[in-house]
């Protein structure tokens, strides 16, 4: 009995589930919708739902399917909608074809024998899709800025031609020049929905992001329980390279930005004389932000010093009100009070405690039962703790930053994450 297309590709998720090659792309298969077109002619993605097009999915092996399949999930694994969408806006032909190329390469290099997936061929044996060895460990924007110096990419055919991925064999090109703005390269092996990914709202987009987050990293315990290798560009995906001081600088700018609003609590004086009430305006500035350091033992002397240093620079351009420093092991040691000037002294001034045990939940205890309203808090930790995670900060009404040393597993149950490096 033959299988329709919305069975074939149901059968391949399973299968690619159960590889230790690809496994590690299970959850990311399982976000959004998937269904089967009777007008599209390959197959489409918006970066969360995916279309395939039930002729296209009834001329390809297994195989070729799984690849497609692959394909598309890679796509939504690498936010490549979104993340490109700039690029796209300037030339969506080129933009289109450098993530192809891209992923394409990296699909191959999984399975170069083509064990169980293999790149859909025309039937003279000709590669369907975008392939060049030359762009092999190059991002999307590198190789977009290759094909438009190329005068549009153009591909040409040939080469090693027995699916060893190891030749020079190169799939069809764009068929245009780099100027022009269709939607997509001529024999590709898919479309790309730039306007279904742009017409995500906010709210919808930032789920999008937690779940392909959440889905990746399940997929990488898989695939270390079936002893597969989860590739470098997936690695980079789960600890992306991210200067912590920009990062801690843009948060306290952020969660702590004073802002005009205005008030009808007290009428404007400049328009009272000419009996128009009108209201006053009131200045909210940057008050109270918690610093958590855990000092036990993984955070050294100099290690703080140069932490506090960066605190205290980011404290002279924002100038907040207070500053809370809490020392905490199993238990707030030491508490800290800096208030305005007393901000410049924090590097000399500063008496580091405790240093036994780490449970950093007791940071929002003492937040909560101290009643401190911080604008934002900062933890400084090392993200081994022993029991209990993050803690309960269900009662602290701030956002929360966890600069993290040297631990790339760590993953907060609370806030967002920032991995320290050079301290």
């Amino acid at each position: 009995m033959k299988l329709t297309a919305e069975q074939r590709i149901e059968r391949a998720h399973v299968k690619l589930m159960q590889s230790k090659n690809f496994c590690y792309f299970a959850g990311v298969f399982m976000i959004g919708k998937v269904d089967v077109s009777d007008t599209l002619k390959t197959a489409s993605t918006n970066g969360r739902d995916v279309s395939y097009g039930r002729e296209f999915v009834d001329i390809l092996s297994d195989k070729q399917l799984a690849f497609l399949v692959i394909h598309e999930a890679m796509h939504k694994a690498y936010r490549h909608l979104t993340v490109w969408q700039k690029i796209a806006k300037e030339n969506r032909q080129l933009a289109n074809a450098a993530m192809d190329y891209v992923i394409n390469l990296q699909i191959r290099d999984a399975d170069p024998h083509e064990e169980e997936v293999a790149m859909p061929r025309k039937p003279d044996g000709e590669l369907l899709g975008l392939y060049d060895d030359k762009y092999r460990g190059l991002d999307t924007h590198q190789v977009y800025i290759l094909l438009k110096e190329e005068g549009g990419g153009g591909g040409g055919t040939g080469g090693d031609d027995d699916g060893d991925g190891n030749g020079s064999e190169q799939g069809n090109g764009l068929g245009g020049g780099g100027s022009g703005q269709s939607d997509e390269a001529s024999d590709g092996l898919d479309e790309h929905d730039w306007d279904g990914a742009e017409s995500i709202d906010g709210e919808a987009k930032e789920e999008l992001e937690r779940e392909i987050d959440s889905a990746l990293r399940e997929g990488s315990i898989l695939a270390g329980k079936m002893k597969g290798n989860v590739p470098r560009e997936i690695n980079d995906l789960l600890h992306p390279k991210v200067d912590w001081k920009e990062a801690l600088r843009d948060f306290i700018k952020v969660a702590t930005r004073g802002g005009d609003q205005s008030t009808w609590r007290r009428p404007n004086r400049r328009f009272l004389a000419n009996g128009i009430i009108m209201p006053s305006t009131e200045s909210y500035r940057a008050e109270t932000f918690v610093l958590g350091v855990d000092t036990s033992g993984s955070i050294g002397g100099a290690e703080l010093t140069a932490f506090l240093s960066e605190v205290k620079s980011i404290c002279e351009e924002v100038t907040p009100q207070k500053l809370e420093l809490l020392y905490w092991d199993t238990h707030v040691a030491g508490r800290e009070t800096y208030v305005g000037a007393e901000m410049e002294t924090l590097v000399d001034s500063t008496k580091p405690k405790g240093g036994g045990g780490t449970t950093p939940g007791c940071v929002p205890k003492y937040i909560i039962e101290h009643r401190i309203e911080p604008q934002c808090t900062i933890m400084l930790t090392d993200g081994y703790f022993f029991g209990g995670g993050c803690g309960d900060w269900g009662g602290v009404n701030s956002p929360v930053l966890w600069c993290v040393k040297g631990n790339k597993e760590f993953v907060p149950t609370h806030g967002q994450a920032v991995l320290v490096e050079g301290l």
